[in-house]
């Protein structure tokens, strides 16, 4: 499909630069086979039903946002994916300054080698010394927040902690499923209260997800992969959901690549374990889940093409039409949808 299919104009100002607060104050956009209402994200518990599930990524975001030197030249690397025990492919600022084999100081002791430079442009960083790779980057890194949001107002204290959701277990990601971000222990206890269960996967998000799509049509773009878990305790339990009759619903987009990439074309979600490039576009036959709540997102992006494919582009681009002139928060740290096809 071409891709300008997917383009619309946003205002700079709709462009949240930090969360609601509470959370769950934030407002929540609900497309269903009715029609479009305006919610808010603490109305979740009423606009789901008994014997629903929602599946949440428990990944954690790591400070891979790291600024260094190669002599007199200066380097920024983000690290978007571990490819060893002390190897994280990055995408690296400056990297026409950087040979394979050279070394850049980050700082507080962290020394990294870069080699094998990829197609994409970007390189593999090779650690040095025996500390954990996760205990450099809490020397040296700072949270990867979105170019979108760090450009406007940089990085601030507080995103060590805005930028993580309450799910947060798995350290690996280097952007945050930010749809997570809306909920609160309250919210969650209300959820529970109205018979609707939750489970967790890990899907390590890489900064990929930030990339914009180059190509004119969607057949030449290429994903980057991400590593993804799920259990066959959690598999099971989410089978049994449907048997039930009830209903799976991802929470972000990071979810749902993980679960359609774990389930096969009778619908039954087997454990998984590995990379997924899954590339969900308008004609793909969702398997593993019957809705979603998810953030606004960019135009062109590869995510505004996963939710048009499970409502339709037509009725995506009204959605985001309205959202726009009804002034919702838009991207991570921005307000909500809630798509139930």
């Amino acid at each position: 499909m071409r891709v300008d299919l997917f383009d619309f104009a946003l205002p700079p100002e709709r462009i949240a630069l930090h969360p609601a607060a509470p959370r769950d104050a934030a407002r929540m956009l609900v497309l269903d086979g009715v029609g479009m209402h305006d919610r808010a994200v603490r109305d979740l518990p009423a606009c789901l039903r008994a014997g629903d599930c929602l599946v949440f990524n428990d990944t954690r975001v790591i400070p891979a946002q790291l600024e260094g030197r190669r002599g007199e030249a200066r380097i920024g690397a983000t690290l978007h994916k571990r490819e060893g025990p002390r190897r994280w492919r990055a995408f690296v600022r400056g990297a026409k300054r950087l040979r394979d084999g050279d070394t850049i100081d980050f700082g507080a002791g962290v020394l990294a080698t870069s080699t094998a430079r990829g197609e994409d442009g970007s390189w593999a960083l090779d650690f040095a010394g025996d500390e954990p790779v996760e205990l450099l980057l809490e020397r040296a890194g700072r949270m990867p927040l979105p170019p979108y949001i760090a450009q406007k107002r940089g990085i601030e204290a507080r995103d060590a902690d805005d930028y993580q959701t309450m799910f947060a277990n798995e350290p690996g990601a280097v952007a945050a499923p930010t749809a997570a971000l809306h909920f609160t222990p309250a919210l969650m206890a209300a959820l529970a209260a109205a018979g609707i269960a939750h489970e967790t996967l890990t899907l390590h998000v890489g900064a990929g997800t930030f990339l914009p799509v180059k190509a004119d049509d969607t057949v030449d773009h290429r994903m980057h992969a991400e590593w993804g878990r799920i259990d066959a305790a959690t598999a099971d339990r989410l089978n049994a959901v449907r048997a039930r009759g009830g209903r799976v619903i991802a929470v972000g987009t990071t979810s749902l690549r993980l679960l359609e990439s774990a389930t096969a074309e009778d619908r039954r979600i087997a454990p998984f374990e590995g990379d997924t490039a899954i590339f969900i576009t308008p004609g793909y036959r969702f398997r593993a889940i019957d809705g979603l709540l998810t953030n606004f997102h960019l135009p062109r992006s590869t995510l505004f093409m996963l939710v048009s494919a499970l409502m339709g582009v037509e009725r995506m681009q009204a959605a985001y039409a309205h959202a726009i002139e009804s002034e919702y928060r838009f991207y991570s740290y921005g307000d909500a949808s809630l798509l139930l096809p």
